[in-house]
């Protein structure tokens, strides 16, 4: 099977051993020593900019998928590699655990983790074995009888015939995992491709730590933002709601909530505080909770509720901005009262509409001294969904706000009649129409918040 060249990577061939710069003068020939000088200085050289192109590529990737892929093609360059593939397994057990392949299909990957861990040098390094943290060659894996019959057979089976693995680890955080880079015939690096493996690896696992702390850490932060949201959506007669979330990397300030109140009556709610990170989820904890009280209080004047809102985040939060739209609902009379702080305005779908619901401009909570706006009465016909969502949803987008706004209303309109009985499939179509595949090309700080209701 022969393997796919690879790019040259830094002036390096993958498919040819890197050169140890030293040139062998013919026969009968004096070196001079100057030359052979030269020519060392010249390979020490192209070694350092071989090392800082990777290393600043590698530097350059922000997320732990987007460098395991990095650290594996580079290798396999610096190796004269064509395949390989990447086990991250931590060793604190914390994840998160995964493998990725380099030129090897998904079948070929699952065939080749068939192999008994205890047969092959990384699987020891992996299960904790002492003594088993240095990088192994294995230039004739067909060849060796010693080695394991099922990794032999895999080996024939998948098209390689020797392999390099290094082990990826830290002082700090241990181990971390290995890389394995396969050769489609006999073969083993140079030592000074394992030199320079070695180097980039050392600078590479520590580079993986890092970002395994801030992908712990997001984890962590995005149990919390959905601790933080409702449990469910109240069952309140004549409405039915459904609610979506989709949560930013880095844990952002976008949040919902639905209460019932006195009267049959219903408070809805979405807002966003600026910023992100943890500082941004205890600032929506605050607010979220500190709404849930005033709309009890005064639910049904919803100025009364963002005017309460705005003192609080005002004493909370002095130097913080946040939007928020809250609307009090009669589902048996079928109205609604909205009142609106600088946030983007509901949107009403159904058979004979899809409009925007005109609300009154107003300045976000926290950027004057004393907020107040009218409110707006609306009344949803039968059959209609009200949508509230969070600027995040336009911004993901990657356009202007206003063809985001286009694009949202374009993707309503276009809602089919099947799913508009059911608020759920109405807020997923929408998603998946304004932000294709659920992420979407704007910027990946915006949490993205949709909570609707249907009117019967």
């Amino acid at each position: 099977m022969s393997a796919p060249h690879l790019p040259k990577v830094a002036g390096i061939d993958p498919m040819v051993p890197v050169s140890t710069h030293t040139a062998v003068p013919p026969e009968g020939a004096i070196s001079a020593p100057g030359a052979f000088i030269q020519d060392r200085l010249a390979g020490w050289v192209s070694d350092l900019t071989t090392l800082h192109e990777l290393t600043e590529r590698l530097a350059g990737t922000s997320t732990l998928d987007s460098a395991l892929h990095e650290l594996l093609s580079a290798g396999a360059a610096l190796v004269g590699a064509g395949r390989g593939f990447l086990v991250l397994e931590p060793a604190d057990g914390g994840g998160p655990c995964r493998t990725i392949g380099l030129s090897l299909s998904h079948a070929e990957l699952g065939h080749i983790e068939t192999v008994p861990r205890r047969a092959t040098p990384y699987g020891l390094f992996l299960d904790g074995h002492p003594d088993t943290g240095a990088p192994l060659a294995s230039p004739d894996i067909l060849g060796d009888t010693g080695l394991d019959p099922r990794a032999r057979e895999v080996a024939a089976r998948t098209g390689y015939a020797a392999s390099y693995a290094l082990p990826l680890s830290t002082g700090t955080a241990g181990r971390l995992g290995v890389a394995v880079w396969l050769y489609d015939e006999p073969a083993e690096p140079l030592e000074r491709q394992r030199h320079l493996v070695g180097v980039y690896g050392r600078y590479a696992a520590e580079h993986l730590a890092r970002l395994l702390e801030l992908e712990r850490a997001r984890a962590d932060a995005a149990v919390i933002a959905e601790e933080l949201f409702p449990s469910r959506l109240p069952r309140i007669p004549g409405v039915r709601l459904a609610a979506r979330h989709r949560a930013a990397p880095g844990g952002g300030g976008d949040w919902y909530d639905a209460l019932p109140l006195p009267d049959s009556a219903l408070g809805l709610a979405v807002g966003s505080v600026g910023g992100c990170g943890p500082t941004a989820l205890a600032a929506m904890g605050r607010l979220r909770a500190g709404l849930r009280a005033y709309a009890v209080m005064e639910g049904e004047d919803p100025v009364a509720v963002l005017s309460d809102l705005e003192l609080l985040l005002r004493l909370t939060e002095p130097s913080r901005a946040a939007t928020a739209l809250y609307a009090y609902c009669e589902p048996d009379r079928r109205t609604i009262v909205f009142a609106g702080a600088g946030h983007t305005p509901p949107l009403v779908i159904g058979d004979r509409r899809t409009e925007f619901v005109e609300t009154t401009l107003s300045a976000p909570l926290g950027m004057l001294s004393c907020w107040e706006a009218p409110s707006v009465e609306f009344t949803p016909r039968a059959g209609e969904t009200v949508l509230l969502y969070t600027d995040g949803l336009l911004r993901r987008t990657g356009g202007s706000m206003d063809r985001a706004f286009a694009r949202l209303h374009a993707a309503a309109a276009g809602v089919p009649k099947a799913m508009r009985q059911d608020p759920g499939a109405v807020a997923d179509h929408i998603l998946n129409t304004v932000l294709p595949g659920g992420q979407g090309l704007g910027d990946g700080t915006e949490d993205v918040v949709v909570l609707a209701a249907r009117f019967d």
